[in-house]
């Protein structure tokens, strides 16, 4: 099979991948997206998180039929019931998948072949700055370490290019690494809505 013959590469369809950056090309605002995501406490640490609707490439998205539902809770050591991952870990779990994505996508583009990718991410973190019990340590994690395990059809050096593109074009490891402003506002809403 020659290369003009491939039409996936990673998984991805190379036509369709063309395609989506050219009409943005064309068209930037095609490339503005609004992501939502909706919380409900439940009890004590526990609340659940719903993802359904976005906008995207210039319309309302309407693709998905059924919400994505994440049950946020905590540890018992943090005085809950495991009924779910933490927040904290699932920005570990967030970080992850979008440099792992980005990192494909942009192999596919140069392309190079993935056959392996995996990822080990270790976060640390002091509670004391979120119980409020020394102001002087961070209320976030300290650190964050990704350890990519990644196979492919080319050199080490490209490797390890195509690694420190992804951590730069990553939106996730973006956003972590360079925080973007976030208000929290209260609303109020009567009980029966």
């Amino acid at each position: 099979m020659t290369a003009s013959n491939i039409t996936t590469r990673n998984g991805l369809n190379l036509e369709q991948m063309n395609q989506t950056v050219s009409a943005i090309k064309t068209a930037p605002s095609l490339g503005s997206f609004e992501f939502r995501a909706s919380n409900q406490w439940i009890n004590g640490g526990e609340n659940c998180t719903t993802i359904k609707d976005f906008y995207g490439a210039g319309n309302e998205d309407e693709s998905r039929n059924q919400p994505f539902t994440y049950t946020n809770g905590e540890p018992s050591i943090l005085l809950e019931n495991n009924e779910g991952a933490n927040p904290v870990e699932f920005l570990l779990h967030a970080l992850a998948g979008c440099v792992t994505t980005t990192t494909i996508l942009h192999a596919a583009a140069r392309g190079i072949q993935i056959h392996k990718l995996s990822t080990k991410l270790v976060g640390n973190i002091d509670i004391q700055g979120f119980l409020a019990l020394d102001d002087t340590v961070p209320v976030g994690y300290d650190s964050i370490n990704i350890q990519m395990n990644i196979e492919a059809d080319c050199s080490d050096e490209e490797i390890n290019e195509l690694i420190a593109f992804a951590k730069d074009h990553s939106p996730v490891c973006s956003t972590v690494c360079k925080p973007v402003p976030v208000s929290l506002e209260r609303t109020k809403q009567s009980l029966a809505a």
